[in-house]
């Protein structure tokens, strides 16, 4: 039996994922997508302001985007182990990235080292382009996270705001929420929407570093700094709140301690490196050759007073 709804919620939606034959499209990888779409579109706005080349962008997106999926899913895996490995535990569903699992700093540490190498082949600045992709990355995390909300996970408390997140039982294996026998979704009840905080959080630090990149000129990786620390001031509080069971170190999740020590690290960066330069890249591999100056007219030789005297003496004929 349903627990009695508070009154008025935010709804979850009943199907995480819809059926075309043998291909299954997954709202989480939608979400996931839409936010690199809208990353790769501002970052390379803002690396082109910077010096890049119009398009640059994607030549390091190639190489960034899988290595940070990859590591966001091997953080996951491995911080949750127990989610995939142990008795009555298929490890294969690591590989299921679809079913929701993305650690960000996974994502961030692998998905920089794939942009340092992109930035490498393609002569791109490597800071430039991170302080470049700082407040987009922000704005993908803010899409990304309404992946969660169509898997109806990551939530907290339970919850009788009026902004309370109704949460369905939900099958991973249809993309459906299960159902009571009189056919109606099985919900487990009404919790504190944290990923609605955590999407909200992240589109406020990005407004706030997109302004302070116009109006100051922040020296180069502070910007990169800047995201680290405000992104995890936000993620610190929000582990606090998440009711999922994660693994814990002295009674923290070991999210909490992450963004703690990041938080600490990434502050001290930004005081540094803030009154540095601004972060440029340069075209060297695209610049066309400035055109020679424009050669002066010759000056005459100047006359000698012989021939000065010739000049002036009256034709005989």
């Amino acid at each position: 039996m349903n627990p009695a709804p508070p009154d008025t919620y935010i709804p979850s939606p009943t199907i995480s994922a819809l059926q075309f034959g043998p291909i299954t499209l997954n709202f989480y990888a939608l979400c996931i997508l839409a936010g690199i779409v809208a990353a790769v579109w501002l970052t390379g706005r803002r690396l082109t302001a910077r010096g890049g080349q119009p398009g640059q962008v994607l030549d390091v997106v190639m190489w960034a985007v899988p290595f940070g999926i990859i590591g966001g899913r091997l953080y996951h895996v491995i911080t949750d182990y127990q989610l995939y490995f142990g008795p009555g535990k298929d490890p294969i569903d690591a590989l299921k990235i679809w079913e929701g699992g993305l650690g960000i700093w996974g994502a961030i540490a692998l998905g920089a080292l794939g942009a340092y190498i992109g930035c490498r082949r393609n002569n791109v600045g490597f800071l430039a382009f991170a302080d470049a992709a700082a407040p987009a990355v922000l704005i993908a995390q803010a899409l990304g996270r309404w992946g969660n909300w169509f898997n109806n996970e990551l939530y907290g408390d339970p919850s009788a705001a009026p902004w309370a997140l109704q949460i369905h039982a939900m099958d991973a294996g249809t993309g459906r929420a299960q159902l009571n026998p009189d056919g109606t979704p099985v919900v487990l009840g009404y919790f504190d929407p944290t990923f609605l905080y955590e999407s909200v959080w992240c589109l406020i630090a990005a407004a706030l570093i997109l302004i302070l990149d116009r109006r100051t000129t922040l020296g180069a990786g502070s910007v990169l700094a800047l995201y680290v620390a405000l992104y995890t001031a936000g993620r610190f509080f929000f582990e606090l709140m998440r009711s999922d069971y994660a693994n814990t170190i002295l009674g923290l999740r070991i999210n909490t301690w992450v963004s703690a020590i990041l938080f600490l690290a990434a502050t001290t960066l930004f005081l540094m490196r803030r009154n540095q330069p601004r972060s440029t890249t340069h075209r060297t591999n695209f610049d066309v050759p400035p055109p020679h100056p424009a050669t002066p007219p010759s000056t005459p030789p100047a006359m000698s007073s012989q021939q000065h005297a010739d000049t002036t003496r009256p034709d005989p004929h």
